[in-house]
């Protein structure tokens, strides 16, 4: 018997004027994250539920993250899907929140949500046909372990850091070498791209964790995770819900998929092969559409970039039209 398997989405609307209203209200801190482009929206949504309906029809329940805002062409009454405002599964004392951060570390509270379920971000579309294999076996989630350092990137700083505060917490509970030899497999797995046994390879050199590779994609999780990470971890992550905004103190949905990982809980697997990451203006948008309109693979994400700002108008149109020409129908989801 396979475990019943659900989506969850975040999603917000970054041109409500009553949202931009409250956002401004809150922000101003040193240190917190409030670029546009962490709510700008593409016009894309309604695509993220085109491709779930053709392409993972057996997903048992979609979980519906939102301000409060709702597209209009939403069907609300869909029996499969759920619409979870932040006040549904996040405590009253951390709202407003407008961090993603926030909402993230609070997943397993989300009411009715299935012991396995598959976090996106709102930028990551399935655009081929995918079994729940994909994303996990036996109950287990399906992903791929490899060392890689944390980049100090003075493009993004905010990131640099997180990225490292999670690898500080996942070193008071795991012990580089040790974990290595109690499951070589995890890391050193057949189907893994070359280039990750080249990073494990290179890191066993250095005692102490540096950092982890992350397939910048859909993550698949268990709620007990999010339980096993809480109970041990508590005081942190309340001081990462205390942020409104992304703040350099944070740590991210990493922490709990590395966790994953490290404890041995997940079933090795190569999900890179059919993944594609792009950033909107910043490289390879014609590659990006020729991926979309050609289904060259079956998971995509287009990040949105902060130096794609100028070229927004241009890539919305041309993103929409190649979504439109491999989802042309309008589905269950929409009225």
């Amino acid at each position: 018997m396979r475990e019943p398997i659900d989506f969850v989405i975040t999603w917000v609307d970054g041109g409500d004027p009553a949202w931009r209203e409250a956002r401004a209200q809150f922000s101003g801190n040193k240190g917190e994250d409030n670029t546009e482009c962490r709510y700008r929206d593409w016009g894309l949504l309604r695509y993220w539920f085109r491709g779930v309906e053709n392409y993972a029809p057996w997903v048992r329940k979609i979980h519906f993250v939102t301000w409060g805002h709702l597209p209009p062409w939403l069907n609300t009454e869909h029996p499969k899907l759920h619409i979870v405002r932040h006040e549904d599964y996040i405590p009253a004392e951390f709202l407003p929140t407008f961090s993603s951060h926030v909402l993230e570390i609070y997943l397993h509270q989300i009411p009715d949500l299935a012991e396995c379920f598959v976090y996106f971000n709102d930028d990551v579309f399935l655009i081929r046909p995918t079994k729940p294999e994909r994303f996990f076996r036996k109950g287990k989630p399906c992903d791929m372990l490899a060392f890689q350092p944390v980049a100090a990137n003075p493009y993004n700083p905010l990131m640099s850091h997180v990225f490292l505060n999670d690898v500080m917490v996942l070193c008071k509970y795991f012990d580089k070498r040790k974990n290595v030899l109690k499951q070589p497999l995890s890391y050193f797995h057949p189907g893994y791209p070359p280039l990750y046994f080249f990073y494990n390879l290179m890191e066993l050199t250095f005692p102490k964790y540096t950092g982890f590779s992350a397939v910048h994609g859909t993550m698949p999780f268990r709620k007990q995770t999010f339980r096993e990470v809480w109970e041990r971890e508590e005081r942190r992550l309340r001081v990462v819900a205390s942020h409104r905004f992304r703040d350099d103190r944070d740590v991210t949905p990493n922490l709990f998929r590395n966790w994953q990982k490290l404890t041995g809980d997940f079933h090795a697997q190569n999900v890179q092969w059919d993944f594609s990451y792009f950033e909107i203006g910043s490289w390879g948008d014609e590659r990006l559409l020729s991926t979309i309109r050609g289904q060259k693979k079956r998971v995509i994400c287009i990040n949105d970039a902060p130096e794609g700002k100028e070229e927004a108008p241009h890539m919305r149109e041309e993103l929409q039209q190649a979504f439109q020409q491999i989802l042309p129908r309008a589905s269950s989801f929409e009225r």
